[in-house]
This record gives structure tokens, C-alpha cells and sequence, in this order.
């Protein structure tokens, strides 16, 4: 019953996306993907609340054999067990999956190279079960690119409510989404009204200098 003013996570959104590490080409040769590939990005450490499963079963759905699932942060925090198991479930349903943290970690400017990954991603996957606000999320708004986002009970209660135009899956993969994905993938007018829409909605809600304001008021 105690009032409390919320202070979300925040993103300077004013700044320039920072310049690429390396070329397009480089970055997919460092993570193996060829030219024509389509650049699926988890941008998510391997752990089993990130239900990354959702995301190998959207790539299996949307039967495009060009559409590869590349994961960017380390495995390990929770025992390596959960890795072996998305490998299993990728191999099982036919899905390209790629786990490239050790690829993005040897290299020069680590946090960099993931920001790198973000520009050159076609599409981010985050399928979370539960999330303690959303770091990726505001991420992928920044870099402009379109997403699958799980109704994790944070982005329920604090995020859909701003009017994002994400794909929406409520713990399961459904035709609908599948169609919605498909048609930002093929749409680049659609994926780029999205992209644009977001990326305000980002900045007017969740900005450095909504942050000021907020702790302004409070201090």
C-alpha cells in the first residue's frame, strides 16, 4: 500500500549509434554466416528464464532455411546444460543455431562488438519468461530493428502498456505471430514504419533525460 515512483531502465537515445567495429562482411564472417544469410539476433545470455526455445521454434515455423539464430552472450552463469539443450532442440527441429560469445568476447571491444551485432541484425528474438525490466529490449529500440517479445510480466505491467509495436507471443509460438514476422521480414517499409515508431516511443519513455526528470522530482 506504500505509493513509490517507478524509475525504469533507461537508454541515451539521443546519442548516434556508435560506428561498427568492423564491415558487415567481417562481422558475418566472425560469426559465420554467409552473404544471403538472415541475421536472427539473441541478444541474451543462455540461461532458461531467456526461453530461447521460443525463439528456435519461430525460426523452424518460418521454414526459411537462409534465417539463422546467432546468440551473443555467454552460457555459463546457470551450468552449461541448458546450451547443450537448445543445441539438441535446434538440431531436432532443423534450425541454424549459432552460439558466437566466444567469437564476440576475443575480441578488441567486446561491448562494442555486441552493439555491432545489433546493426547488422535483420531481426531480434526475445522470447524471455521472465525479466527483471528489459536491457535488450531497449537495446533493439535504439538500433531501429524489429522484434518478437514474450509477455514477461514487466513488459505486461510496465512497457506494452507505452504502445510499442512489437510481436507479441504470451508463452507460446502462434500462427500469428509466425505471419507477423514474416511480413516485417518481406515488408521493408513496414519494418521500417515499426522500427521508427518504437525508437520515439523509446525516447520519449525511457531516455537519459527522462531519467533526470524522474530523479529530479525525487531528490
Amino acid at each position: 500500500g506504500v505509493d513509490a515512483a517507478l524509475i525504469p531502465n533507461v537508454f541515451d537515445f539521443a546519442a548516434p549509434p556508435p560506428e561498427p567495429v568492423m564491415s558487415k562482411g567481417e562481422f558475418r564472417r566472425l560469426i559465420g554466416l554467409n552473404e544471403g544469410d538472415v541475421f536472427f539476433l539473441q541478444p541474451t545470455r543462455v540461461i532458461p528464464r531467456k526461453g530461447i526455445e521460443l525463439a528456435i521454434e519461430l525460426v523452424r515455423r518460418l521454414g526459411d532455411p537462409r534465417i539463422k539464430l546467432v546468440i551473443t552472450h555467454p552460457a555459463g552463469d546457470e551450468g552449461m546444460g541448458y546450451l547443450e539443450h537448445l543445441r539438441q532442440e535446434a538440431q531436432r527441429q532443423g534450425v541454424d543455431l549459432r552460439y558466437v560469445a566466444d567469437e564476440v568476447r576475443h575480441t578488441f571491444r567486446e561491448q562494442r562488438t555486441l552493439w555491432t551485432a545489433y546493426i547488422y541484425a535483420d531481426f531480434v528474438t526475445y522470447p524471455s519468461l521472465w525479466e527483471g525490466f528489459g536491457n535488450a529490449l531497449l537495446e533493439a529500440v535504439y538500433f531501429r530493428k524489429p522484434m518478437l517479445v514474450n509477455r514477461y510480466p514487466v513488459y505486461v505491467a510496465d512497457i506494452a502498456p507505452k504502445g510499442f509495436r512489437f510481436v507479441e507471443i504470451d508463452g507460446a509460438v502462434t500462427d500469428e505471430a509466425v505471419e507477423a514476422v514474416r511480413s516485417l521480414l518481406e515488408d521493408g517499409q513496414e519494418r521500417e514504419e515499426v522500427a521508427e515508431w518504437n525508437f520515439r516511443l523509446g525516447r520519449r519513455y525511457y531516455s537519459l533525460e527522462v531519467l533526470e526528470e524522474s530523479l529530479s522530482k525525487l531528490l
